[in-house]
């Protein structure tokens, strides 16, 4: 089935459907984006443009203008779904939203459609359950920008078709992304448990006053951050300890039990500590800033995916 895959529809032009565009497009396939919104439409291309530049720059894409002439523009649902063999929904992240877009896509898609959504949480079974295609829609998750960070979460529903899901895993693997499959879903998948986890204990960190935003982001930027750049927990505390996993869990892990223990009672995000958080954050980076950041955090990820390829090609 995953070598039928030569066309793909996007439908949701933003920042995470643009990305989605040039990761299908750079790997030779026909993609064709439908936006109900006509100012989106208008834009999508020259910022897929101005990212194909960018990776150009890098040396990650050797033709922008071939990689272009490979996506369309469309103004109608059906003119981007009809003929895909696969279908990237990435509408905004909303139970009812999700639910309205995956029913107008079931009822225009082609026989052998195959449809992933870009959810960062809500599971398909949420918003798939009525569609008469139901086996062949899942969560296909990114990180965004797609076309930098190259995980994406393949989460099938519990009616999901396993053909579906393994030609998902062949695409997203054949156009260069690194697919982790989620064996049943949950609540936020792989990815945000485990970011939500560290964000949670950064949160209580900081309100506790242990230390300061800044001082907690630089553990993380200057320390796991390195090692988790290029190997994950288990990788990391394997290679930890002299006897490998076992003797790394024989050695910390009441420290780590410990810690767990002491966090029995998570607590939300209070007003008051996200306003706390915020100022610090706005003292060191001002809100009209914010845009200009963010390029910088696309160049940092560009160079940093043009590092690691030339990594893993041995140069």
């Amino acid at each position: 089935m995953s070598g039928d895959i030569r066309s793909i529809g996007i439908v949701g032009a933003g920042l995470v459907g643009s990305g989605w565009s040039i990761v299908f497009a750079r790997a030779g396939l026909d993609v064709t984006i439908f936006d109900p919104n006509e100012a989106i439409r208008t834009k999508v291309k020259g910022h897929i443009e101005t990212g194909l530049k960018d990776l150009q720059a890098a040396g990650l894409v050797d033709d922008p203008a071939a990689v272009l002439d490979r996506i369309s523009v469309v103004d109608q649902l059906e003119a981007a779904v009809s003929q895909a063999d696969y279908v990237q929904e990435s509408v905004f992240e909303r139970v009812d939203v999700k639910t309205e877009v995956s029913l107008a896509i079931d009822k225009v898609m082609g026989p052998k459609t195959i449809v992933g959504s870009s959810s960062s949480g809500i599971p398909a079974s949420a918003f798939t359950e009525q569609c008469a295609n139901r086996a062949r829609f899942m969560v296909s998750h990114p990180v965004n920008p797609p076309h930098l960070v190259p995980v994406v979460e393949i989460v099938p529903a519990p009616w999901t078709d396993a053909g579906a899901v393994a030609a998902v895993d062949a695409l997203m693997t054949g156009v260069g992304q690194v697919p982790v499959l989620v064996r049943r879903e949950i609540e936020g998948f792989i990815l945000n448990r485990l970011q939500g986890a560290l964000l949670n204990e950064a949160w209580a960190l900081f309100e506790e006053g242990y230390a300061s935003a800044a001082d907690i982001d630089k553990t993380v930027s200057y320390g796991l951050g390195l090692r988790w750049s290029f190997m994950g927990p288990f990788e990391t505390i394997d290679l930890n300890a002299p006897g490998g996993v076992k003797d790394y869990a024989e050695r910390l892990g009441p420290l780590y039990h410990g810690i767990a223990q002491s966090r029995t009672a998570p607590r939300p995000w209070s007003a008051d500590l996200i306003a706390d958080v915020t100022a610090e954050r706005r003292a060191a980076l001002p809100a009209e800033d914010l845009a200009g950041r963010r390029d910088w955090r696309d160049a940092y990820l560009t160079r940093l995916a043009a590092f690691r390829k030339r990594q893993e090609e041995g140069k």
